[in-house]
């Protein structure tokens, strides 16, 4: 059974950042690229960031390009969201997705997998 649990949510001020990380079990991780999602009260889900298997690619939703940084540890099957610069209009209910296409991709219905979300909350 496949299972991905997000951490590292919390309230923090406006320029100030935060590391969200997702452990996943019961895949081949290093087989699958992961993407980071949110969802903010009242609107879609939309795409944050994604990473390839190996790492060798990475693609970023414009409004978070240049703040956020998504890496991943294949040997602890761990993805990470580093979130700079965090903005009021970034809070949100962060989701770890993973997917077994190859590449790179931002469409929410190329990931099977789901975790459960991680609430992030920037106060101006």
């Amino acid at each position: 059974q496949v299972q991905l649990v997000e951490s590292g949510g919390g309230l923090v001020q406006a320029g100030g950042s935060l590391r969200l990380s997702c452990v996943a079990e019961g895949l081949t991780f290093s087989w699958h690229t992961m993407g980071w999602f949110r969802q903010a009260p009242g609107k879609e889900r939309e795409f944050v960031a994604t990473i390839t298997p190996t790492a060798t690619s990475t693609s970023y939703a414009d409004s978070v390009k240049g703040r956020f940084t998504v890496s991943r540890d294949n040997a602890k099957n761990t993805v990470y969201l580093q979130m700079n610069s965090l903005k009021p209009e970034d809070t949100a209910l962060y989701y770890c997705a993973g997917s077994r296409a190859l590449l790179i991709t931002s469409d929410n219905r190329d990931y099977a997998y789901w975790g459960r979300g991680t609430q992030v909350t920037v106060s101006s």
